[in-house]
């Protein structure tokens, strides 16, 4: 059995929508999960023009999901930051605060959108961040740092249930340790960037976390709490994620880039991090506050 999730901006949901799809699937009883915003609905295969409807729907701000009902709750979130559970690229505020903004905002894209190899184009961008104030790092976490609706309560609510929560970035340590303190996860994995006499050395400790660190955070962390690939629900936006994407039982592609999108089941487009909770078959009365 399977589950029709639609997901859209608040109020951007009609119930015209919602009723149209379920009586042309043949679907079962509607819900609604949140009026205006995300409802579901029952089926009992994935029908034959999913993939068209899923596009139609895309075009009018509805996002359109199948998971399999019976194993929809998940045990474990394992979490992308940059761009995921924070609006911005830590690397790339850091950058602009040194005057090379644009450079490395090209090549921070680039590597996201799996066009440059994650490693080498790392190095690049922290070596253009030498000699940069390490108080810096402060200043951004204060001014420029916001984080993406839904987070908390997505966190707040799989703990309450029994859940864990992992922040794993291709970023850095300074800014993981704040976001996962600010929003409650239980552990954060990235890169340490180095510094000497109060600034930025250029260079990122080694080895590098990139895409296999995010599988390896999987891996190390479910067989550490007795749990399964398919116990995950794993989200992120970029070419780096996709490891983990894959291997979980749900890999969320959130706001990601074209081409990562087109490689993941669950794609969330128009809805924020609410959405992961939706699919999983909450309703936002059932959020914890």
């Amino acid at each position: 059995m399977l589950t029709a999730v639609l997901i859209a901006r608040p109020d951007h949901l009609t119930d015209a929508i919602v009723t149209g799809l379920a009586e042309a699937w043949q679907g079962g009883p509607l819900r609604w999960l949140s009026a205006g915003e995300a409802a579901e609905f029952p089926l009992a295969a994935c029908p034959a023009d999913f993939d068209t409807i899923r596009a139609e729907l895309l075009t009018r701000g509805v996002d359109l999901n199948l998971v399999p009902t019976a194993t929809r709750r998940k045990k474990m979130l394992l979490a992308d930051m940059d761009s995921t559970m924070i609006g911005q690229e830590c690397i790339d505020e850091l950058a602009d605060m040194a005057g090379v903004g644009p450079r490395v905002a090209d090549i921070t894209s680039r590597a996201m959108n799996g066009e440059l190899d994650f490693e080498a184009a790392l190095k690049e961008r922290v070596g253009l961040l030498k000699d940069l104030p390490e108080s810096v790092i402060a200043q951004v976490l204060a001014e420029r740092i916001t984080y993406t609706p839904g987070g908390r309560a997505l966190i707040a609510t799989m703990k309450r249930d029994g859940g864990y929560a992992a922040l794993v970035s291709g970023g850095f340590t300074a800014f993981t340790a704040a976001v996962a303190a600010e929003l409650g996860f239980d552990e954060n994995r990235a890169n340490t960037l180095l510094s000497r006499d109060g600034r930025l050395t250029g260079e990122v400790a080694m080895p590098i976390l990139g895409r296999q660190a995010k599988v390896d955070a999987l891996e190390q962390i479910t067989a550490r709490l007795g749990l399964s690939d398919d116990d995950v629900i794993a989200v992120g936006d970029g070419a780096n994620d996709l490891g983990m994407l894959n291997r979980a039982g749900f890999g969320v592609a959130l706001h990601a880039k074209p081409s990562v999108a087109a490689e993941c089941d669950l794609r969330i487009h128009h809805g924020d991090l609410s959405a992961l909770l939706f699919l999983q078959g909450y309703a936002r009365s059932e959020f914890a506050a």
